[in-house]
């Protein structure tokens, strides 16, 4: 049995609907890690924050809550695959599990912790699982 989303996904791609003129669909809104939860002196690697494109208040951040959060980065070394191809190319994934204050970021809790080095990189905020 298919999962409902790898469905839209192959519609998508197909171009059956999805595409409004030659512009793709994206499946996805940008993000940038800012950086860990943190106090004064501690910080705590297993949460981070993201800032999302086009959110700056907190009554939005209702919509992400549950949203999954994809860190893609290029390793130097190839890996196979899930499908056995080999690829450089990887990722982790999280969720997002709240807001961090009241300028629309938002709290992300990651498989693994983000390494540092993905302070200030991109994220996908995936739109799905749908709450709609």
């Amino acid at each position: 049995r298919e999962l409902w989303w790898r469905r839209e996904l192959r519609w998508v791609a197909e171009g059956s609907a999805g595409t409004m003129g030659k512009q793709p669909v994206r499946l996805y809104c940008k993000g940038v890690v800012q950086g860990y939860k943190r106090g004064m002196h501690n910080q705590y690697p297993q949460q981070a924050r993201i800032a999302v494109e086009g959110l700056n208040d907190r009554s939005k951040v209702g919509f992400y809550v549950g949203k999954r959060v994809a860190y893609i980065y290029k390793a130097t070394a190839e890996r196979k695959t899930l499908r056995g191809k080999s690829s450089k190319i990887r990722v982790i994934w999280g969720k997002v599990i709240g807001a961090h204050g009241n300028s629309g970021v938002v709290k992300a809790k990651f498989r693994t912790n983000l390494p540092p080095k993905a302070i200030g990189g991109p994220v996908r905020i995936m739109l799905y699982p749908s709450n709609i």
